[in-house]
């Protein structure tokens, strides 16, 4: 049978093919630390108490039925109070999107933005933007960043490419990375982006930004979040933002995201969610809008939060480099945000005790599975080159006493490399 050249032609996901790897691994009853998905273990990382019940509460009082294309009212309102009271952003409730969770979000700023030929700037590693530029087929234009701006993307990067975008698709924190825009590399590229509309003129479509935030309350402590639109409000017309509880509250399953941007544009992304029905749930929308509307409750969740992942994260972060200063060829970024740790795993050349010789990435990453049991996502799964020996390391279904156990794991395995 013949399916369309879209369905034809598309490509899955290299971390579920990972993961169902690792998943077999753990039926099979060896134990793994898997540090591969950006998701939370619900036992370890529980939503929280309150925003649970409330969920609970809507459904006992039959909230059921469809909530409003555009969000229902008491949690646009509940999201602007937010992001002026937290995130010094000025949105109002009608300059906002409610979605099932970020990715409708991100469908729709693509569909409403990119027509099939346009061009989309993304830096790599990335999370899913080929895939988005893919489904609408847009030309990518891949920037692939490296370590000496902790893997985050240029002003110089963008500029020789701007020209010709429609829309240029950043995310900080970021994802993979786990690592933030300086305020001075953002305004570089906000200036970029103004810089070039001007040069374009009132008539022209402009390049627009689409900033995804979903990670900006996750920062350590020390590290700072910016955004286009506080740095340089002459943004406001040209980005549309993604964000959500997801990893904020630990709510991946919960399915609640936004966005916020022109009202021409939101109205435009409503329209297209309207077809697709990717709406968040009445009920958790409606808990949602009274959890968020007592920021003292949300402050103290976050900042319990924020102290369990930070643990963690810092606490592999030291093990790397004990492992490094031992003369093992790895290394890792100091954490800033996410749930993500940044590490290098320079074993290409490498022979294991059997005389094999780690010669591709895809061996580097198979042979710390299968010995020293752990499982991390190798950057080329986010866009970055086959033979990039950087990888992600997400902790967000870690228990606090594996941290120290995967180290010394993984000291294990390299110690039998030669």
């Amino acid at each position: 049978m013949k399916v369309s050249k879209l369905a034809e032609n598309i490509i899955g996901s290299e971390i579920i093919k990972l993961a169902a790897e690792v998943n077999e691994k753990i039926k099979n009853g060896e134990t793994i630390y898997n540090m591969t998905i950006g998701d939370f273990n619900p036992k370890v990382f529980p939503i929280p108490t309150e925003l649970k019940q409330y969920i609970l509460e809507e459904y006992e009082a039959d909230q059921t039925n469809y909530p409003a294309a555009d969000g229902m009212a008491e949690l646009r309102q509940a999201v602007s109070g937010l992001l002026k009271q937290r995130g010094n952003l000025d949105y109002k409730a009608d300059e906002m999107l409610i979605a099932g969770g970020a990715r409708p979000v991100i469908y729709s700023i693509f569909r409403a933005l990119v027509d099939a030929g346009d061009t989309v700037i993304f830096a790599v590693p990335s999370w899913n933007n080929n895939h988005y530029t893919y489904l609408n087929n847009a030309k990518a234009v891949v920037i692939e960043a490296s370590p000496a701006t902790n893997f985050m993307p240029t002003a110089a990067d963008i500029a020789p490419h701007i020209q010709s975008a429609s829309l240029l698709a950043l995310c900080s924190p970021q994802n993979p990375t786990g690592t933030v825009f300086t305020k001075e590399g953002l305004l570089e590229i906000c200036d970029l982006i103004l810089n070039e509309n001007k040069r374009r003129g009132p008539d022209a479509k402009p390049v627009y930004l689409m900033y995804d935030q979903i990670y900006w309350a996750l920062t350590m402590d020390g590290v700072q979040h910016f955004d286009p639109v506080t740095l340089r409000p002459e943004m406001k017309q040209y980005t549309v933002f993604v964000d959500g509880i997801s990893k904020s509250l630990a709510a991946t399953g919960v399915r609640v995201g936004w966005s916020m941007g022109p009202k021409f544009i939101i109205d435009k992304m409503k329209a297209i969610l309207t077809h697709v029905g990717a709406w968040a749930p009445k009920a958790e929308q409606l808990a949602s809008a009274k959890y968020l509307s007592q920021l003292d409750k949300y402050d103290a969740f976050l900042a319990i939060q924020k102290q369990k992942i930070a643990m963690r994260l810092h606490g592999f972060y030291k093990g790397f480099q004990t492992l490094k200063a031992e003369g093992h060829p790895v290394d890792a970024i100091a954490p800033q945000a996410a749930i993500y740790l940044t590490i290098q795993l320079a074993l290409h050349g490498k022979k294991t005790a059997s005389g094999e010789v780690l010669t591709t990435t895809r061996d580097v990453t198979r042979y710390v599975l299968d010995e020293a049991k752990i499982a991390v996502v190798p950057f080329y799964a986010f866009g970055a080159s086959e033979n990039s020996n950087w990888y992600r390391l997400s902790v967000g279904t870690c228990r606090e006493e594996d941290v120290e156990k995967a180290i010394v794991s993984l000291r294990n395995a390299l110690q039998k490399l030669s």
